[in-house]
């Protein structure tokens, strides 16, 4: 055999070699397991979470109609008659506007509060900080209705112990029971936000401490230049979370319903949603559900693109 013919036996094997290779790399092994553990999560996602949002989609686009004044009613593909209604609907709105409102307020509050309770948990300043940490996170573990029947109570003039605070401030008048409920939203989920903002916190090198103090860098100092800055990802996830959350608010006032005549059956889009299915008109809910999704979707992504250019900058 010539030198060539080696060298062109050798390139050939070399070759046959990377294309071996390549397709071991292209090949996933344990491909079974994969689809074991990932199945379970896709069925769930898809009859939970992808089918009822297309059947929403698909009843929204129905209308009912009737063979004469007692005819059967029938569904039949209305087209985007129900959106056209949602659009008319004042109420609806109205709710729409009161929440961001109560989100435009309430969010940066219980947000603040809560980067606040996060830095006193990493300050080394802080005594028995478990303590401090199971107390600021124990509202959260009361449920939201629960939360909102005890303060509907603490608000009462007639049931509250505080009568003195309670009858000369009516906390549940249409003035100010939009801010009583805020007041239990921020109590529930402050420790919720915390603690995501806590973690981010702890994430953070103790290098980057060291060198601060070494420059002399107080802890006040250290917090405003290097902590915010460094948690501001989990700030603007739990922002994120927060204006999903306005948006869907439910369970609180519709509690604070037996409270007071100022919350309506249309204080909250959820609240007006709810009011229309039960009328019984599916296909108007529907609509409001897909709207308010949509909406929801908007103010999120909108958010989202802001804080981005402004950390681009």
């Amino acid at each position: 055999m010539t030198a060539t013919e080696v060298l062109v036996t050798r390139s050939a094997r070399k070759a046959r070699n990377a294309r071996s290779g390549d397709e071991r790399r292209r090949h996933t092994p344990h491909k079974g397991a994969i689809a074991i553990f990932t199945g379970p999560f896709g069925v769930l996602f898809l009859l939970f979470y992808l089918i009822p949002i297309g059947y929403a989609v698909w009843q929204s686009l129905q209308v009912v109609q009737r063979d004469g004044l007692y005819g059967e009613p029938q569904q039949v593909f209305g087209g985007l008659a129900q959106y056209a209604l949602v659009f008319q609907n004042a109420p609806f709105w109205e709710s729409v506007g009161r929440v961001l409102l109560f989100g435009v307020v309430q969010v940066p509050i219980m947000l603040g509060l809560a980067l606040l309770f996060a830095l006193l948990l990493d300050s080394p300043v802080l005594k028995g900080k478990k303590f401090f940490r199971l107390a600021f996170f124990a509202p959260y573990a009361v449920p939201g209705v629960i939360a909102a029947i005890m303060w509907g109570f603490l608000y009462s003039p007639n049931l509250s112990p505080f009568t003195q605070v309670t009858q000369s401030v009516d906390f549940l008048s249409p003035q100010l029971v939009l801010w009583s409920i805020a007041n239990v939203v921020t109590w529930v989920f402050v420790g919720y936000n915390m603690l995501i903002i806590y973690s981010a916190l702890l994430a953070i090198p103790s290098e980057v401490y060291e060198a601060a103090r070494l420059d002399g860098a107080g802890q006040i100092r250290i917090a405003w230049s290097i902590k915010i800055p460094m948690v501001a990802p989990a700030l603007i996830l739990t922002a994120v979370f927060s204006i999903i959350g306005t948006l869907q608010l439910l369970a609180e006032p519709q509690v604070f319903r037996s409270f007071t005549a100022a919350v309506s059956s249309t204080f909250t889009p959820n609240m007006t949603i709810y009011a229309t299915n039960s009328i019984p008109n599916t296909q108007l809910a529907a609509a409001f559900s897909v709207v308010l999704a949509l909406a929801t979707f908007a103010l999120s992504f909108a958010f989202l693109k802001l804080t981005q250019r402004k950390a681009a900058q």
